[in-house]
């Protein structure tokens, strides 16, 4: 009697390495966009940090890297004891688009509308682009960021308006375009009985070389002066000066802000 062929398996098809890898960089590539994601808002507040030198500090962060919220305050640096923190929140809408970032920033305190940004990054360089847009800010918060601030502790609103406003790395230093305004209005200082001091703008332009101007508009505190920036520095020259009738009441606010010269304070930066 004739024994049963053995019963044979048949193999299971086996994967080309070729399958694995494309496999593997699949899972890899949606590992990645799963972080990116759901990465947590802390990271905004970690590159602010970094980016900042310490200068720049997100608290009590919220929600995601894309669409999140702090508090947000200002300090003197790595190691400075100094720090002022706005009141309220801020929140960001981050979105990416051909090839550029587009944050949207709101203030509780500041922005009545959200301000416009666009980063464009490059292999060597990047492009940051600031919309049209005016905001208020307390004067007070500059206090954080340490020297001189920290001494002359203004008081009063800070009105920022942008018009076109755009920086660009280049080699060794920073391309502006556009203008920038800062205006004071109202401002006092807790080194002075005198409230307020005056009102003041600071103006920034771009260009070949980005100038930097102050000026008065009204006030016993007068306030003047032109700088320009070399490379990534700034050089400021300005003088602070007292009119006669109150003279006394700012002569330590003038012995303060800079190298004392008769009756006016000579200012240099840089």
């Amino acid at each position: 009697m004739a024994r049963p062929l053995p019963r044979t398996r048949n193999a299971a098809p086996t994967a080309s390495p070729g399958v694995w890898r494309w496999a593997t960089a699949g899972g890899v590539l949606g590992l990645i966009g799963a972080t990116l994601l759901f990465a947590p808002a802390l990271w905004v507040a970690r590159a602010a940090y970094a980016a900042s030198d310490g200068r720049v500090v997100l608290q009590d962060s919220r929600g995601t890297l894309w669409h999140g919220s702090a508090q947000l305050g200002f300090s003197g640096g790595t190691g400075s004891n100094d720090a002022a923190r706005l009141p309220g929140r801020v929140q960001w809408d981050l979105g990416l688009g051909l090839g550029r970032l587009h944050l949207a920033l709101r203030a509780d305190c500041c922005t009545p509308q959200p301000q416009q940004l666009t980063l464009t990054p490059g292999l060597r360089s990047w492009r940051l682009d600031i919309a049209a847009g005016e905001s208020t800010w307390p004067a007070a918060v500059l206090a954080g960021l340490g020297t001189p601030w920290n001494t002359v502790q203004l008081q009063g609103p800070l009105v920022l308006t942008t018009t076109g406003l755009s920086l660009a790395s280049a080699v060794d230093r920073i391309q502006v375009q556009g203008s920038l305004s800062m205006d004071l209005p109202h401002i006092s200082s807790r080194l002075s009985t005198l409230r307020p001091l005056g009102s003041y703008q600071l103006q920034v332009q771009g260009g070949e070389q980005p100038t930097l101007s102050l000026r008065t508009v009204e006030g016993s505190l007068q306030l003047q002066g032109v700088g320009h920036w070399t490379a990534a520095h700034l050089r400021f020259e300005g003088e602070a000066r007292a009119d006669a009738d109150h003279e006394a009441e700012l002569s330590n606010l003038l012995n303060i802000m800079g190298r004392r010269d008769g009756a006016r304070s000579v200012i240099t930066l840089g």
